[in-house]
Parts: C-alpha cells; sequence; structure tokens
C-alpha cells in the first residue's frame, strides 16, 4: 500500500509474498529478511535524476522494477542498493523514477510529510555511500543518528502533519 505525502514523498506498507518470485528479487528477499526479524521499517530510499554516478561509484549497475497500480498506470523504475540495505540496513537505496508524472506522490492531498529520520549508525558511512561529504546529508530531512556501533537500520520517521510532528 502507497500513502502519497507533500513534496514527492511516500511512504510505502510492503509484506512479503508467497510467491517464487518475490524469493528471487532482492527486495522480496529484504522484505522477507525483515519480516522474519520482527518487521519495523524496512529502510529509506534516494530518489536521484541520474543513476550512472552512483552506479559508477558503487561499481555496480542499476535494475529496472516496475509494477501495476490498483487503477491499472503502470510504475516503472531503476533502482541500485538493496543488497548494501540488505548486508548494512542503516543505508538507502537508490531510484530513478522513469515517468514523475505517475511517481507515487502525485496526486497526494494530505499536507502530512517526512521531516526527520532517525538512524542507528554511522553518518560517516551513509555519507561515503552517498557521495556526500561528511558533514552533509540534507538541508530538506533532518538526520539524527544514534548507536553508531549497535545494529544499524531505521529507527523511526518523523512527519510534519498540521496538528504537528508526529514521530513512529
Amino acid at each position: 500500500m502507497i500513502i502519497p505525502l507533500a513534496h514527492e514523498r511516500f511512504v510505502e506498507v510492503v509484506t512479503v509474498l508467497d510467491h517464487p518470485a518475490s524469493d528471487k528479487a532482492p527486495f522480496g528477499q529484504a522484505v522477507r529478511a525483515r519480516s522474519e526479524a520482527g518487521g519495523g521499517w524496512l529502510g529509506w530510499v534516494v530518489s536521484v535524476d541520474d543513476l550512472s554516478e552512483a552506479e559508477q561509484r558503487l561499481g555496480r549497475e542499476a535494475v529496472a522494477g516496475c509494477r501495476r497500480r490498483p487503477d491499472g498506470v503502470e510504475l516503472k523504475w531503476r533502482q541500485l542498493g538493496v543488497k548494501g540495505l540488505m548486508a548494512d540496513p542503516q543505508l538507502p537505496f537508490y531510484i530513478h523514477w522513469e515517468d514523475k508524472s505517475v511517481h507515487p506522490s502525485v496526486g497526494a492531498t494530505a499536507d502530512v510529510t517526512i521531516s526527520g529520520l532517525q538512524i542507528a549508525g554511522d553518518p560517516d558511512r551513509v555519507c561515503e555511500w552517498l557521495g556526500l561529504p561528511v558533514d552533509q546529508t540534507s538541508t530538506v530531512i533532518d538526520f539524527t543518528f544514534v548507536a553508531p556501533h549497535g545494529t544499524p537500520g531505521l529507527l523511526t520517521v518523523t512527519f510534519d502533519t498540521p496538528k504537528g510532528p508526529v514521530t513512529i
């Protein structure tokens, strides 16, 4: 289920499919592993206009993805780094939307957006993965890093709502 948010953001609620194809795809493997670990936030994603820099820096190629929404519209994207997320859950994966006119946030009527992420992990490692200077992550979303030597991963997401911030 996709929950469209303001500012080209969205939350996607995913579950493990009981289908052999889901066990072959890295994303399906990541969802299954997270589910078997008790659920919670799977991870976070960085949308980019061009994947070539990340492909070159990480030494791997993006893979195509697609699916049909319930209304029949086909979503197409290229993604990179799902295996990185599986190996190190503090890391985001990259996505490039082929047609932004059908981006999952298009048509969002809510004034709700993501304003912060709390990540168990090492900000230096995340910045290295993103190819950013160590002191830079985002000017739009507040990143808080905790427990750099604990189990890495996305801990909480803060949403800005008309009635104030909500953290889940």
